[in-house]
């Protein structure tokens, strides 16, 4: 059977069973028609991290892209320059083109009507609307796809897989909610059969409660590491893990999952799944790391249990294989665990050589806001981690704290999530900097506060010297620093805009001597 023609027509079936379900399938048609003949569109939140790689394929594919949104920061502003994508700003009905055929809206909690002339005057004009996972289900539907979901570390997977595939000359199409280093974009359709996709748990739209990851028709899953998040809209383990149930009942018999066995509820998941799997961790699972030495370049060995280039037969319980010996520039035990992964995933299906994936481990160069180094003016290491949850935050520090064990370690921490935001997660701030010497918060985002319990500036900051941390708020640039110290930013937003400022203090003040 041609590959491609059978994964339409499995395609086609999944949609139409998903979509008369939800008794709407002949919008989906009628939606999916439009896109596919559609010569302009529109984004209303296009500096969101999935609208703008989105806008991206779209634009690749011959559509005329506009946008807007109230602002937007770097790293996503760069990009948007960097792919030719226009945008307005602030949010206004005039920003929507009269001949746009089909208009996306994006997820944020202020692109509702009541508020958002720019929303509501779409709403109001009768065009197509669509979400961006559901643009995202509609370009993928002829393709292979490998949805990398999980809790953390899914935007760096999917770009690590993503790069080997295109190092590896399959030419994928990819979509990362993230900006990556390496691919040199986070986007793109190319003419290979699969494409990577970075699935995401959260609510599709405001409008539409389904997971994102529920439109992109799977073929196979990279599932990482799973823990409780969302609390606002997941509020307990059962509510959490449902929509990754969901993404397993409708993956097909021949689809295969790959999983990690490291988050906190990922056990217990991997328990209750009826069909076989193929795990992977950092010290467990039927493909593993070993020997590692750790360092500016952090070598280790990849262990397998199972028969490489096959997803469903393990090779025995007690037989151990190297497959890959990797050197890798990313710090930390859980970039270690992604490599794992996705080596996890590119063996059993024999999609790389030993020697092609240890050359692209090696060239990675990582993501925007994952541990990336923010300058090389200043003799004081800056680096910024992505703190949008607890476990996140942690693997941050730990990372921190493995590969700089001699510097004092100073973090500068923004609650711009609602999980950081809920008083639900009070307790948090008991053991998550743990390992710092100085804690720096910023005032917590106000978006959304009015949807759930939200923390003051000053009860995080009481909560975290309660625990016994040395914390400030954070005021100013001008950050207390010595010469021996290494920077932590966490984050998920832009500290009000005070990020490079910190930067450009601190390479002043601590300017990087040349030889």
């Amino acid at each position: 059977m041609d590959h491609r023609n059978g994964r339409d027509r499995r395609g086609s079936l999944r949609s139409l069973r998903f979509f008369q379900q939800e008794k709407c399938y002949d919008g989906f048609i009628q939606a999916m028609a439009t896109l596919r003949n559609a010569q302009k569109v529109h984004f209303i939140g296009i500096g969101g991290v999935g609208m703008s790689p989105t806008a991206k394929l779209l634009k690749d594919s011959g559509i005329e892209v506009t946008g807007s949104d109230e602002e937007v920061y770097p790293p996503v502003s760069d990009f948007l320059v960097q792919e030719g994508l226009p945008y307005r700003t602030p949010y206004k009905a005039e920003n929507i083109p009269a001949d746009a055929d089909l208009i996306v809206i994006g997820k944020n909690a202020k692109l509702v009507p009541e508020t958002n002339e720019e929303v509501a005057a779409a709403l109001a004009s009768g065009k197509t609307i669509l979400s961006y996972p559901e643009v995202l289900g509609i370009l993928s539907e002829n393709k292979e796809t490998i949805i990398v979901a999980g809790s953390y570390g899914k935007s760096s997977t999917a770009a690590l897989l993503s790069h080997c595939l295109v190092e590896a000359g399959l030419d994928p199409s990819f979509f990362i909610g993230a900006i990556p280093y390496s691919p040199s974009t986070s986007a793109k359709l190319g003419d290979g059969k699969l494409f990577v996709l970075e699935g995401d748990e959260y609510p599709s739209s405001n409008t539409d409660a389904r997971a994102k990851f529920l439109h992109y028709h799977p073929s196979h899953l990279l599932i990482t590491p799973l823990a409780h998040d969302h609390f606002n809209v997941f509020p307990t383990t059962t509510d959490y893990l449902k929509p990754f149930s969901e993404l397993i009942n409708i993956l097909p018999p021949e689809g295969t999952i790959t999983i990690s066995t490291a988050g906190s509820l990922s056990k217990e998941f991997i328990a209750s799944l009826s069909r076989p799997s193929i795990t992977y961790g950092v010290t467990e699972g039927e493909f593993h790391a070993a020997h590692i030495v750790w360092g500016e370049k952090t070598r280790f060995d990849i262990l397998s249990r199972r028969k490489v280039g096959t997803p469903t037969e393990a090779s025995g319980q007690n037989t151990e294989t190297v497959v890959a010996d990797v050197e890798t520039s990313q710090l930390g035990e859980h970039n270690v665990e992604n490599i794992v992964g996705v080596a996890a995933f590119l063996f059993s299906h024999n999609l790389v050589t030993p020697e092609q994936f240890a050359e692209a481990v090696k060239s990675f160069k990582g993501i925007r806001r994952r541990l990336d180094k923010k300058s090389e003016k200043t003799s004081i290491p800056i680096y910024e981690g992505f703190g949008s949850s607890y476990e996140k935050a942690r693997s941050a520090i730990e990372a921190m704290r493995l590969h700089f064990p001699k510097r004092r370690l100073l973090i500068i921490f923004e609650p711009h999530t609602f999980s950081w935001r809920n008083r639900a997660s009070l307790s948090w701030y008991d053991t998550v900097f743990e390992g710092a010497s100085k804690i720096y918060i910023y005032e917590p985002a106000a978006q959304g506060a009015a949807t759930h319990e939200q923390l003051t500036q000053e009860e995080i900051i009481e909560r975290t010297k309660k625990a016994g941390f040395d914390v400030e708020k954070l005021l100013s640039p001008d950050i207390s620093l010595t010469q021996d110290d290494v920077v932590l930013i966490l984050t998920s937003g832009h500290l009000g805009g005070l990020m490079e400022p910190i930067i450009a203090h601190t390479e002043a003040k601590f300017p990087k001597m040349t030889s």
